[in-house]
């Protein structure tokens, strides 16, 4: 059964919270019955630790979310081990590649103190600091293999997930990618998936013309720049080998 007071109390803390953290932040409670959004938060949560451990043996049934302007978001759970307070972990960005994560080490979750107040100088003091130093690494890793663009020429790489990427991209060259399925993450990186060759090759294509048509050339490359450029690409070959990684956290 639900247990309102235990809800209530969650929400209210959180909100707190996020009141009394620096920089602007927003507390969003996630019910009981919203099963694949907690699935979906349990999935993001960049912990190896406390957090981690607490959730293997007690599965997610409510949580808030706290999320920062630019995107960085806390989440903040019910403590199971008889003590008062919470835990906070940090969760890792939904739009960063796999790849991203590799060789950073994890900004493992805190036990927070039943006073909002002081949990927030627990989490500006020690969390925020770690957590800021893994997405600063983690975007860092995301625009790397990816060969620079130019005012004058986007150029698409592959990525070993048989997707492609371009960064940077000007505002003219990114609406046009924007408008052919490619999507920004947070590292400033336009992306457009290898999921279906078919539709990922269309869009190379229209936007290929549609760049031309701005006197933007385009090129295909591998990270290494082994691949000639090329004005316009006709047509997205995939890849010869699709390497899976998987992101650890």
């Amino acid at each position: 059964m639900h247990d309102h007071e235990n809800s209530e109390r969650l929400a209210s803390y959180a909100d707190v919270l996020a009141s009394e953290l620096p920089d602007s932040w927003t507390s969003t409670y996630i019910p009981p019955e919203h099963k694949d959004d907690l699935a979906e938060l349990v999935d993001r949560i960049w912990d190896l630790d406390l957090v981690a451990e607490s959730l293997a043996h007690h599965p997610l049934q409510q949580a808030s979310v706290l999320t920062r302007a630019d995107g960085a978001r806390l989440a903040v759970l019910h403590r199971h081990d008889e003590r008062d307070g919470f835990l906070i972990a940090a969760v890792a960005p939904r739009d960063l590649p796999d790849e991203a994560y590799r060789d950073i080490h994890e900004p493992n979750g805190i036990a927070l103190t039943d006073d909002p107040f002081l949990g927030a100088e627990q989490v500006a003091g020690d969390l925020l600091a770690r957590y800021d130093i893994a997405l600063t690494q983690a975007r860092h890793n995301a625009a790397q293999g990816v060969q620079p663009s130019q005012a004058d020429r986007v150029v698409l790489t592959w990525q070993p997930d048989g997707g492609l990427a371009a960064s940077p991209v000007g505002e003219k060259a990114g609406a046009v990618l924007a408008t052919n399925g490619f999507v920004r993450d947070s590292a400033g990186v336009y992306r457009l998936n290898g999921d279906d060759i078919v539709t990922q090759a269309r869009a190379v294509r229209d936007a290929g013309r549609q760049l031309d048509a701005l006197g933007i050339g385009t090129a295909l490359q591998h990270p290494s720049g082994g691949i000639a450029p090329a004005a316009t690409p006709a047509v997205a070959a995939a890849p010869a080998v699709h390497a899976s990684i998987a992101r650890t956290r």
